[in-house]
């Protein structure tokens, strides 16, 4: 698999995943290139790392962020923290264009009021994967999330309120953006294992943002 596995010149659109979420197709492909400027500027200051889970296991993903608020995770449990734990300093600020997007894409969506006060930055290299799981970390659930991906296509599942709920799975490529919120704001979802391709510029990686409100 080489490049953008549906690079053509269609213009964005709308795909309706469930009640209350959409993929928006392709609606970062124009800012993508500064959006991977951007990621490289962030990580500069807050470098690519692996986060473990409470009971000490390991995610795949490798994670960075920005914004007010980082989303880490340790013995300690999930959480947001207002400061980079390597570190102990700020996150650095979200830039402007993560910020703008994704106004622009939830208000696409149907959410007109958005204000993300946190980005999760991560990075999946092939033959790795984010297991079943709510984003249930945030104190404001009024507001929806919004998912960036970039690079290497990534099959997405979106499931229901338990856990055992079944999954619609979509495949997301390059520049795709998937906004959920509302009644579905705390459902169940994952992405399954990277498979092996290459995707310029990135290589044979994926990347995804996720802008949320923590606070």
């Amino acid at each position: 698999m080489t490049d953008d596995l549906f690079a053509d010149d269609t213009q964005p659109w709308q795909e309706p995943l469930t009640g209350g979420a959409v993929v928006l197709r392709r609606f970062a492909l124009a800012e993508a290139d500064g959006l991977l400027t951007d990621i490289e500027q962030v990580v500069t200051q807050a470098p690519w790392r692996q986060l473990f889970t409470p009971g000490g296991k390991p995610l795949s993903v490798r994670t960075s962020n920005c914004g007010a608020y980082g989303w880490i995770s340790d013995r300690h449990g999930y959480r947001y923290a207002p400061r980079d734990p390597l570190t102990d300093t700020p996150w650095p600020a979200m830039p402007e264009r993560f910020f703008r997007l994704a106004q622009r894409a939830a208000a696409e969506a149907g959410y007109p009021v958005f204000a993300p006060d946190a980005c999760l930055i991560n990075r999946y290299a092939v033959g790795t994967k984010m297991g079943l799981h709510q984003d249930r970390d945030e104190q404001d659930f009024s507001q929806p999330i919004v998912s960036v991906s970039l690079g290497l296509p990534a099959t997405f599942a979106f499931g229901g309120a338990q856990r055992s709920d079944p999954t619609t799975k979509v495949l997301l490529t390059h520049g795709d953006v998937v906004v959920w919120g509302g009644p579905v704001r705390r459902h169940y979802h994952r992405v399954l294992t990277l498979k092996e391709g290459t995707h310029f510029p990135l290589g044979d990686c994926r990347i995804n943002l996720t802008l949320r409100r923590a606070r």
